[in-house]
């Protein structure tokens, strides 16, 4: 028995994205996706080097419960060089990290990425290039880190300053403790906590007084990765709690209070003639509209406070646009399947907005129609049917003309908002 409807042929990744679309739906990830397995991740990579380096570290605890330092590293085999000290602290600093990466933070991000990178460059020097488990493991964590850098883009204050302090905290033990391990790698040696204390704050500060200096290479190496740690940590810690005070107080200078979430508006998707000359033509009513596009334009052509950037088909990106509370959405873009999604994202988000999906090809009008937009808007299927009936001298009827413009899925028509506003 032949189909009712013809078939629409989606492109291979037009399918996948479709797939993936009903995949999060179904298991809700947006709720948990991908930011909660990257902190897991995170958290065991973190678990197994603390371990790791603690493990390799441990033979110098006796020295330091004598206070004494230890008198050259080549003494404690266990240590294999220095490589167990910053190995157990990287380790501490992505642990600690890992919660901020379950809240989607973008300093605990930052600073997993780069300790992560670290870890992993240090690992393979250590191993000579060969991957074993922990450092494939450290590539799997840096290689998600970097894929999914925008699901961590969350800024807050009380976040930003704990996580700063705890970096802080972390970085000055590792100073502190490298410092007195390797004592007599310095000039004058430092025999004590309290020298290798003052040692850490006056590195890390960059002062630099000069009065302790570093001799032997093992001296030095440590030295680096105190001035590496100490800028990064301490820029990404100034950031994450100046930046967002700075930001707030600026804001609230030029923009006054913050603004409401807009409602009884329209939101015009896509980046082509139709959607273009729909927002102005709304503009031009003074009606509200907001626009949805995948991407920054080059060249805007609506208002900055007009503008949304996201996946239209996603449901988080259209209750941004304050799609539960708009008077109608117009899926205007030049893709029919891509069209038909957001139509459906739409329908799952609810609220009172009138669906408008725009068709160029004919043979995916039926298949747009089950999807149940309220309105069909085939412009381009017009355009070829006044040609026909222009060459062949047939009558041009208005009546006609409406009906092959404009197909109405539903008795239901777009809404008008109460009032205009100026």
């Amino acid at each position: 028995m032949p189909h009712k409807y013809p078939v629409l042929h989606f492109p291979l990744r037009q399918r996948l994205g479709r797939w993936w679309q009903k995949l999060r739906r179904k298991l809700r990830m947006d709720h948990w996706f991908p930011h909660l397995p990257v902190a897991v991740a995170a958290a065991l990579l973190g678990l197994l080097s603390l371990f790791d380096g603690i493990s390799r570290v441990a033979p110098a605890f006796p020295a330091m419960l004598r206070m004494k330092p230890v008198l050259h590293i080549g003494q404690i085999a266990a240590m294999r060089g220095l490589g167990g000290l910053p190995e157990a602290a990287a380790g501490a600093v992505l642990l600690a990290m890992s919660f901020g990466l379950a809240f989607r933070s973008r300093l605990a991000w930052v600073i997993a990425l780069i300790i992560s990178a670290a870890t992993l460059s240090l690992m393979l020097h250590q191993a000579e290039l060969r991957w074993g488990a922990l450092t494939a493991l450290n590539g799997v964590v840096l290689v998600a880190l970097i894929i999914f850098y925008r699901y961590f883009s969350k800024s807050s204050l009380a976040a930003g300053t704990m996580f700063s302090l705890i970096s802080v905290l972390l970085l000055l033990g590792y100073s502190v403790f490298g410092s007195f391990v390797l004592g007599q790698g310095f000039s004058p040696p430092i025999t004590n906590l309290v020298g290798a204390l003052y040692f850490s704050v006056v590195t890390l500060s960059t002062v630099g007084y000069g009065d302790i200096v570093p001799k032997t290479s093992d001296a030095r190496f440590f030295v680096i990765s105190m001035i590496i740690l100490g800028i990064t940590v301490f820029a990404t810690s100034i950031s994450a709690v100046i930046v967002p005070l700075v930001n707030g107080r600026m804001q609230r200078l030029l923009a006054g209070e913050k603004k409401r979430m807009r409602q009884d508006h329209y939101i015009v998707i896509g980046d082509n003639a139709l959607a273009h000359n729909t927002y102005r033509e709304l503009k031009t009513r003074h009606l509200a509209a907001t626009v949805i596009l995948s991407n920054q334009p080059e060249n805007p052509w609506m208002a900055p406070d007009d503008l949304v950037v996201g996946d239209a088909s996603d449901i988080e990106t259209l209750r941004k646009a304050g799609g539960d509370k708009a008077l109608a959405i117009l899926a205007l873009r030049a893709d029919d399947s891509e069209n038909a999604f957001i139509v459906m994202a739409a329908k799952e988000l609810g609220g009172k907005a009138r669906t408008v999906a725009a068709v160029k090809d004919s043979k995916n009008l039926q298949r747009v129609r089950r999807v149940g937009p309220d309105l069909i808007i085939a412009p381009d299927i017009l355009g070829g049917e006044l040609l026909a009936m222009a060459i062949s001298g047939e009558e041009l009827s208005g009546d006609n003309i409406l009906k092959n413009l404009f197909i109405t899925t539903t008795d239901a028509s777009v809404p008008q908002p109460a009032q205009n506003k100026t």
